[in-house]
């Protein structure tokens, strides 16, 4: 073998060995943490997210139907109010598969519900 081959296997040897261990120590590392609290960017609790929704009565299968079809007219002042209040950190998990939905209900729901706030 020559030089140029030794070397060649060396460097291969050398970039795959700091290849794993990069990976390894990235998945040793913890997040951190406020001692008695849980993990800094926990993210939000869905089930506090949902339960404004819940509490009115057919407000999950209104918003649901509009989602799939497209159609907000359905939905009432009570739910445009409950929907109206939730955190806007609730939106990216509670809708991960269209982020433009919230803020169209959101709009429609300023026409339905005058003092409700726009999304911004």
């Amino acid at each position: 073998m020559g030089i140029k081959a030794i070397v060649s296997i060396l460097l291969m040897v050398s970039l795959c060995a700091a290849t794993f261990v990069t990976q390894g120590v990235a998945q040793m590392q913890t997040p951190p943490m406020i001692p008695g609290l849980f993990p800094i960017g926990l993210p939000i609790d869905l089930v506090k997210c949902w339960s404004s929704l819940f509490n009115v009565e057919g407000c999950v299968l209104e918003i649901s139907k509009s989602i799939f079809s497209g159609k907000f007219e359905n939905v009432e002042a009570a739910c445009c109010k409950a929907f109206s209040a939730l955190d806007a950190n609730c939106w990216p998990q509670m809708f991960p598969l269209n982020p433009f939905f919230p803020p169209l209900l959101k709009n429609n729901c300023a026409r339905i519900v005058p003092n409700s706030p726009t999304h911004n």
